[in-house]
């Protein structure tokens, strides 16, 4: 389907499916959206989401940004009737209305049946795609799934200490910061003095991630962080005003500072990029940015999160 298959391709299509319903409704970890996973169904060990004993139903559960829900709603109200065999429907949940399309399709040359939702969230829009071999649909039926998107729940804040146990890495010191919130589970998250409702460029706020390989050599990490720092979303007219390696608690790290403009207002703000190398699997990265007029105070903050940050186990 065109509406919604854009939404899909940006959070992976995955999906599932059940005959009855369990008790009560299942948060995935680290995310504000949840529902009754159907019978048969447990959390899923590699992605947000629940899946079957054998792998073969699956359900990814996401969030997209606010403005998605709107879109989606757009979409279905101008084209009514569906096209190219994709069924739409909506039902009411009490997260409240959600839009959700059927399709048939292929995962490679497995025939499956393909189910897409999207809710209303404080803040997200919340997404849901299933995906259900064909040969499991007597089990898992439309109806199975209708009743499970039924079930679909939001809460209005995940805890500090669940989102931070899903890195992997302790963070230790959060300086002060007040909003945490997961940007993709497991891999990144944003600690901030703002929130999603305001935006977070007033404010200084930070984002601590891994990214994959790294550059060994000295001279290419320097040219990799700094093309790193300059390709920071929101941050527009960047202009690099230092670049040096250091060493971040005891490991070979770079440190690159920018100022720039970020978010509607055009907000002056510098921003220090921390890349921590690792000689084999991912490197740390943080990105922390602060008004001008905020920066001194705000980078002794952004120093002890980054030096309280230690591996697990």
């Amino acid at each position: 389907m065109k509406l919604i298959r854009p939404l899909a391709a940006l959070a992976l299509l995955i999906a599932s499916a059940f005959p009855g319903l369990a008790a009560d409704a299942v948060y995935p970890p680290g995310l504000r959206l949840g529902m009754v996973p159907l019978v048969g169904l447990n959390t899923a060990k590699t992605f947000p989401g629940f899946e079957s004993e054998d792998g073969g139903v699956k359900v990814l559960i996401t969030e997209l940004p606010p403005a998605a829900y709107g879109e989606v709603v757009s979409a279905f109200n101008s084209n009514p009737a569906g096209a190219n065999g994709v069924k739409q429907d909506k039902i009411e949940t009490p997260a409240g209305l959600a839009y959700f399309t059927t399709e048939s399709g292929k995962a490679g040359e497995t025939p499956v049946r393909r189910y897409s939702m999207i809710v209303p969230g404080a803040g997200f829009s919340g997404y849901v795609a299933v995906q259900i071999p064909e040969n499991a649909t007597k089990i898992y039926t439309d109806e199975a799934v209708r009743q499970m998107f039924a079930s679909t729940v939001t809460r209005k804040q995940v805890s500090a200490e669940e989102q931070i146990g899903l890195m992997p890495f302790k963070i230790t010191d959060l300086a002060e910061f007040k909003d945490i919130r997961t940007l993709a589970p497991g891999s990144s998250i944003i600690l901030a003095d703002g929130d999603e409702s305001t935006g977070y460029e007033s404010k200084p706020f930070m984002i601590l991630g891994l990214i994959g390989a790294t550059p060994q050599a000295a001279d290419d990490r320097a040219r990799f962080a700094q093309e790193a720092a300059l390709q920071i979303p929101g941050v527009r007219e960047s202009r690099v005003t230092m670049s040096e390696p250091i060493r971040i608690n005891g490991q070979q790290g770079f440190e690159t500072r920018i100022d720039g403009v970020s978010g509607k207002d055009k907000v002056p703000v510098t921003v220090v990029q921390w890349i921590r190398f690792s000689s084999g699997g991912a490197s740390l990265r943080i990105i922390a940015s602060a008004p001008r007029d905020q920066w001194l105070p705000a980078f002794a903050r952004f120093r002890a999160v980054r030096d309280g940050i230690q591996p697990k186990g």
